[in-house]
């Protein structure tokens, strides 16, 4: 199965990587700059489970198509992404996007057909150091992919058997629009607090409203959820409260380090997203509209300094 990987960076790069160190056929379609420099200093990975130096197969423009396509950007990025990767995009090619949130279903389902998109999710945290290598965050790994249509059913079960033998915290499951929905529940609580209150979990924990602002966004989310057909089980909110209600947590989104580096987010992305599915199935969600216009606003404000400073 050769398999083309858009971006070498935090996703990409990481998964890319234990693939190819599992001897599959991996090929990254990076940007120039970010080719030059992979070529000089090969992609670097340093993570908890195991650090890994290899040289990638490189492209920076594909013009054949693949067997599989993993897609990790930026939601703000996804535009572009996809005339990037269309060359790449034959007739049984299987598209795979590891980005929160569901949004870009519909974007991908409109661009190559539902039949060729399948879906993802990935538990980790991971940012690029100064001298552009991944740092792997945290001690979770946990990725699930999934068919969204039985003409993909084979690619990802094959891609299903490589992951595994890499790790049991890769697997398939058999409902990813299901996960795509939990963790989207999740990680916008998770973006939603730790972005509104510009802190940590424990240290909003430790406020005289923290733990009710971080389960009601839960909650809510959950509704939202529910209200669409997708429910969280009993058992994964459970374990989502417990993981956003740990005292001293220094757990934050990787929304927040956007925020406080003044870069653009995937705000829109996640919480607009789930306050306009929350409009439509008329759920009331105001502790997620808090978050959201705040993150709104935080994008406005950057957007016109970026204009006054250019």
């Amino acid at each position: 199965m050769r398999i083309l990987i858009l971006g070498a960076g935090g996703i990409g790069g990481y998964f890319g990587a234990r693939l190819q160190q599992a001897g599959a056929d991996i090929t990254f379609l990076v940007r120039p700059a970010r080719a030059e420099h992979l070529r000089e200093h090969r992609l670097r990975v340093w993570s908890p489970f195991g650090d890994l130096q290899l040289t990638p197969d490189l492209l920076t423009a594909v013009d054949t198509p693949f067997d599989l396509v993993l897609l990790s950007c930026k939601a703000y990025d996804l535009a572009s992404a996809l005339d990037a990767i269309a060359p790449a995009v034959g007739p049984q090619t299987v598209v795979l996007p590891l980005l929160n949130g569901i949004a870009h279903l519909d974007l991908l389902d409109a661009r190559f057909g539902r039949e060729r998109v399948a879906g993802g999710v990935a538990h980790l945290a991971l940012t690029l150091d100064e001298s552009g290598g991944i740092r792997h965050l945290n001690a979770s790994q946990r990725l699930i992919i999934g068919a969204r249509h039985a003409a993909q059913s084979a690619a990802i079960e094959a891609l299903g058997a490589v992951l595994s033998g890499i790790s049991p915290d890769y697997t398939v499951s058999a409902d990813i629009e299901q996960d795509m929905w939990d963790k989207l529940v999740f990680i916008a609580t998770l973006a939603g607090a730790t972005c509104l209150m510009r802190a940590s979990i424990g240290d909003i924990l430790d406020t005289r409203a923290g733990r009710a602002l971080i389960e009601g966004m839960l909650e809510e989310g959950a509704a939202v959820a529910t209200a669409c057909g997708r429910a969280p089980a009993a058992q994964r909110m459970t374990g989502y409260r417990a993981q956003l209600t740990e005292a001293g947590s220094t757990l934050t989104a990787s929304m927040l380090r956007d925020v406080l580096r003044s870069a653009r987010t995937e705000a829109d992305h996640i919480l607009g997203d789930l306050c306009r599915r929350a409009d439509a199935q008329s759920v009331s969600v105001p502790k997620l509209d808090l978050a959201c216009s705040h993150l709104q606003a935080y994008e406005a404000t950057r957007a016109r300094l970026s204009e006054s400073s250019g």
